[in-house]
């Protein structure tokens, strides 16, 4: 009885579109999201945790040892997830349970299925795909089998995969300023350049039925070409970039894109014009995005742990992203230095108070004098579990003076310096303020 109400919990009714709502429960920003046919929704955080929500509160999937970019619905039961790890997982959501099915040599940037319902690909900043069929699925994800095929031609990372709904061409874009089409010729792949851009391309969407593809740049270049000719049908350039995100409703009629300067714009894809431009966010970009099953609501979410969904109708005379200004992005010049150098560099990922906080490291209270790896609220990567560091000024004045790839290496930590000596020594000081435990 017990596990059919859990199952009944997990798989309730979503929430309905049409009205403005909000979820909350992430530790870091929103990287994606992703809508089920029956209106679902999965989100990837920098926190390295992917949520399913239902009636608004998370059921949280973990496995992921760094920031999680990607996630996608193969069923209502079924997603996946890529990340900053380089890892590719699978979670049954009826079952609880997670697989961890390949693994790049660089991070996984997109993930898409085939409508073979057997076929995924991957995206990866290793300049390749991996296309992996999947068998064995009428059995407990454990037992699933995977058989991979490598795509190389890309000359740097792969941003975004996208398979037609007919399932016989995938189409991948690039960090080159390329968009490459791939299909099977009898045994062999067969693949050809089908855009060149000049600036890296960072998302894609394919409708063949329509007889486009959008793709979005860095350069803020937005533009739809005909699948068939490759010329160019429009371009909706704006003039903000880069391009982020894009998201097609399922009707095909509705082309959501979202960029670094905050704006969500919708495009009418049967009249070729642009419906609405929205600033969607006051401060920082929109990374993911996704419409509602009926097209009625596009959900966003950025710089915030929040994820936000507007009904596109009224979407512009909606409130924007409304979360205070990030900590590393408030002003440094109202800030003593040790403060800033914590918030522009440590606070995205830490807090300084007990509890991690969903965060995507380890508290630092009471870090001095603490052994690396041990907080016990925190899944930490297996460079860390066992290590023999002790977190001191000197230790922590090493962390960033070689950077935390050189002095732990395989860390998740990501990959970053403080130059000068004194505003190390800034950090250390303010670190040992707030970060003394409390007597009980």
């Amino acid at each position: 009885m017990l596990r059919a109400f859990v199952i009944a919990m997990l798989l309730a009714a979503p929430v309905a579109a049409q009205d403005f709502y909000t979820l909350k429960g992430h530790g870091g920003p929103i990287m994606d999201i992703a809508v089920s046919p029956s209106g679902q929704i999965a989100t990837a955080s920098f926190d390295n945790s992917v949520g399913v929500w239902s009636a608004r509160q998370p059921a949280w999937f973990e496995g992921h040892r760094a920031a999680v970019n990607t996630v996608a619905f193969w069923s209502e039961d079924v997603l996946a997830s890529g990340g900053d790890d380089f890892k590719l997982w699978l979670w049954s959501r009826r079952a609880r349970a997670g697989r961890l099915m390949a693994e790049h040599s660089a991070k996984i940037t997109d993930v898409a299925f085939a409508p073979d319902g057997q076929t995924i690909a991957t995206a990866s900043w290793d300049a390749t795909i991996w296309l992996m069929l999947i068998t064995g699925r009428e059995g407990p994800i454990e037992e699933w089998q995977v058989i991979g095929k490598k795509l190389s031609g890309h000359k740097s990372g792969v941003n975004a995969v996208a398979f037609t709904q007919d399932g016989k061409t995938l189409y991948s874009a690039s960090v080159d300023g390329t968009i490459r089409s791939w299909r099977y010729d009898g045994p062999q792949m067969v693949s050809n350049v089908i855009v060149k851009h000049g600036f890296g391309i960072n998302t894609l969407i394919v409708n063949d039925q329509g007889g486009w593809l959008a793709y979005g740049a860095s350069d803020g270049g937005t533009r739809m070409i005909d699948l068939e000719t490759g010329e160019q049908i429009a371009d909706f350039t704006q003039g903000r970039r880069p391009i982020l995100a894009m998201a097609l409703d399922p009707a095909g009629q509705q082309l959501a894109v979202a960029d670094g300067q905050g704006y969500i714009m919708i495009i009418d894809t049967d009249n070729l014009r642009i419906t609405h431009d929205f600033r969607a966010a006051r401060q920082g970009p929109v990374w993911a995005l996704a419409f509602s099953p009926d097209g009625r609501n596009i959900h966003a979410g950025g710089i915030e742990d929040i994820v936000y969904s507007w009904p596109v109708e009224t979407m512009t005379e909606q409130t924007p992203m409304a979360g205070g200004t990030r900590s590393f992005l408030q002003d440094p010049k109202t800030l003593p230095n040790g403060e800033r150098q914590f918030k522009r560099k440590c606070s995205i990922c830490h807090t300084l108070t007990e509890g991690s906080a969903r965060k995507a490291g380890p508290s630092l209270y009471g870090v001095f004098g603490r052994k690396a790896g041990t907080v016990p609220d925190y899944a930490y990567s297996d460079t860390l579990d066992g290590s023999e560091i002790v977190w001191s000024a000197e230790t922590i004045n090493a962390l960033f003076d070689l950077g935390p790839d050189h002095f732990i290496p395989g860390t998740k930590m990501p990959m970053q310096r403080i130059v000068k000596q004194t505003d190390r020594d800034d950090l250390i000081d303010y670190l040992r303020t707030q970060t003394v435990q409390k007597e009980d």
